[in-house]
């Protein structure tokens, strides 16, 4: 069994920054095929950044240079650095982990707004 929790989000106005945390145990082999989520109202859930099975990172268009995901291979965490935060930002921010199936954290709430 995998268990994915997050942590870090909240309100924050534009431009501003959040750091989102995810603590991973159980059946973790490392932090590699992990990564972000995000899933708006009325939306479906979209690739934000990961971490590939061979340890480099994707992202996706809309926050490349923004954006940086970052993780602790000995803690089991993975990060997701917000910065220059936008509206369309807001979202639901969910923890994955990709081995032979997808699991999921619970997700925590982004809001951007002034």
């Amino acid at each position: 069994q995998v268990q994915l929790v997050e942590s870090g989000g909240g309100l924050v106005q534009p431009g501003g920054s959040l750091r989102l945390s995810c603590a991973a145990s159980g059946r973790i082999f490392s932090i590699n095929n992990m990564g972000w989520y995000r899933q708006a109202p009325g939306k479906q859930r979209e690739l934000v950044a990961r971490i590939t099975s061979g340890g480099s990172t994707n992202y996706a268009n809309s926050v490349k240079g923004r954006f940086t995901i970052s993780g602790d291979n000995a803690k089991k965490m993975v990060y997701l650095q917000m910065n220059d935060l936008k509206p369309e930002d807001t979202a639901v921010y969910y923890c994955n982990y990709l081995v032979f199936r997808d699991y999921w954290g619970q997700g925590t709430q982004v809001t951007v707004s002034s």
